[in-house]
């Protein structure tokens, strides 16, 4: 298993048990998530480099592995996960570029999987 694949699954465990104390709030972020990530005007992958995108600015590993394989799960090309790694980098600036190249790293590894 890979290093963004173990991220997805380290958090799991503490998820399950909060989930249990919280169920409502996770059960309305579950249906915010399917309502969002689904084609409509913006194809779901373009949703999901935006999040991407967002991920990389707020420098969160989880949001990144998550959304890396989502977009690698719904067909992004290289071409438009770099595009969206430089927006995000243009956007982010030095901060951003060190979460850069762990969407880049993550997207390969997922689309390795998926793709």
């Amino acid at each position: 298993m890979g290093e963004y694949q173990d991220e997805i699954k380290k958090i799991g465990p503490a998820t399950q048990e909060l989930r249990e104390y919280i169920p409502e709030v996770y059960a309305g972020f579950a249906t915010t998530y399917r309502a969002v990530y689904t084609d409509a005007a913006l194809a779901a992958g373009t949703k999901e480099l935006i999040a991407v995108g967002i991920a990389i600015s707020k420098g969160c590993k989880g949001c990144i592995a998550s959304h890396t394989r989502g977009a690698a799960r719904k067909g992004v090309t290289e071409e438009e996960m770099a595009e969206t790694i430089g927006v995000a980098i243009q956007m982010g600036g030095g901060p951003a570029s060190i979460y850069a190249p762990q969407a880049w790293a993550a997207f390969k590894e997922f689309k390795e999987r998926y793709g």
